[in-house]
């Protein structure tokens, strides 16, 4: 990823610190070559956050066609998945979406926009966004909205 897009992650991810224990796991997208389809690389993409997900979690994954929120209704479904004391794991998908596994493992689904945004783009708009909603739970002034 470009710089800009770590550094704006980086600053996110540090303002969020005292509200949550944020961990981002980044999975390669799978490699095309000759031969190997959209969709072999999907299923390895898959696979690969599979792997980080048990049966406990509680899985949130962030497609174009999910549910849209506006920030107070974010802001009462993050409170809302708090108290449920469970882990909650958000699936972004690279280049060509999610693999049909991650969608189907989804316990809800979320869009950020209706428009096709650049990965590096919707990781820091989603950081914004989870910072944002912590904001207006804990009455801080950044929500002005």
């Amino acid at each position: 990823m470009p710089d800009w897009v770590l550094a704006g992650a980086d600053e996110y991810k540090r303002r969020l610190k005292a509200d949550v224990k944020l961990s981002m796991i980044v999975i390669p997208v799978a490699k095309r070559a000759k031969g190997v389809t959209i969709d072999v690389c999907l299923a390895r993409e898959g696979s690969a956050m599979m792997a980080y997900l048990s049966k406990e979690d509680y899985v949130i994954s962030l497609e174009v066609n999910g549910k849209s929120l506006d920030t107070l209704s974010l802001a009462n479904r993050i409170n809302h998945l708090k108290d449920d004391g469970r882990s909650i794991k958000f699936l972004i998908g690279g280049p060509d979406g999610l693999a049909a596994e991650c969608q189907s493992r989804a316990n809800e689904s979320w869009s950020l926009s209706n428009l096709t945004l650049p990965h590096g783009l919707v990781r820091i708009l989603f950081l914004e966004q989870l910072y944002r909603g912590f904001s207006v739970l804990k009455g801080h002034p950044y929500h002005r909205g």
